[in-house]
């Protein structure tokens, strides 16, 4: 059954997807909003609507999908600017800031969005907090080697971090490392200071924490 979510969802995708114009290199996001605008995307260019579109996914899921819908892809060493990337996110503040990273792509979210000259963030309105870390964890990608390291640093933080498994595996990025949700009661007071801090640690890899992107946010309604 289709949700008001969904419909909301669905909403956002369609209208990110209006931002594209033909000959753009597109930046391709993961996670289930950014699924809908890769198919929407897809289904433009069967359609005839766009043409000439070249697409950089951030996860291979998102590259799989992209594939199968027939869009062009490239990486970024081929194409190192990006003009418009799509994505998602888990959370919004009223200051564009961004905690990414629920569907484990964060890492190379960063490194597309970073590339690119526009960022659109498709969401419905659950994604919208006052405070990031409000209802939704941090991810923090970290190489598996001396991974329990970082536990009670994060800790000191304020920060209640938690492995990431799936039927009791740990999860593994595209590039092979783990990631921990943390988890802050009440949220994050100075996301700035608690991303230096984690990222400054050997051994992370990378934080969900997107600050500084100034995103276009396109929130999503039911119709």
């Amino acid at each position: 059954m289709t949700t008001s979510q969904d419909l909301a969802k669905q909403d956002a995708a369609r209208r990110a997807v209006d931002l594209v114009r033909s000959g753009m290199v597109l930046g391709l996001g993961t996670g289930s909003t950014a699924k809908l605008a890769v198919d929407e995307i897809g289904r433009r260019l069967a359609a005839g609507d766009l043409h000439d579109i070249v697409g950089v996914p951030t996860s291979e899921a998102t590259e799989r999908q992209a594939a199968a819908l027939g869009i062009p892809l490239s990486t970024l060493d081929r194409h190192p600017r990006v003009e418009l990337t799509i994505d998602g996110a888990d959370e919004v503040d009223p200051h564009g800031r961004l905690i990414k990273g629920g569907g484990g792509a964060l890492l190379r979210e960063k490194i597309v969005a970073t590339a690119s000259r526009r960022l659109a963030i498709v969401v419905d309105a659950s994604k919208l907090v006052e405070r990031l870390g409000a209802t939704f964890p941090v991810p923090i990608e970290v190489t598996p080697f001396g991974w329990t390291t970082h536990l009670d640093p994060i800790r000191a933080l304020g920060g209640e971090p938690v492995l990431r498994a799936r039927d009791g595996t740990p999860y593994r990025t595209d590039g092979g490392n783990l990631i921990l949700d943390v988890t802050f009661a009440g949220g994050l007071a100075d996301p700035e200071g608690v991303a230096a801090a984690i990222r400054a640690r050997p051994g992370v890899v990378e934080t969900g924490l997107f600050l500084g992107f100034s995103p276009e946010v396109i929130v999503g309604h039911a119709r």
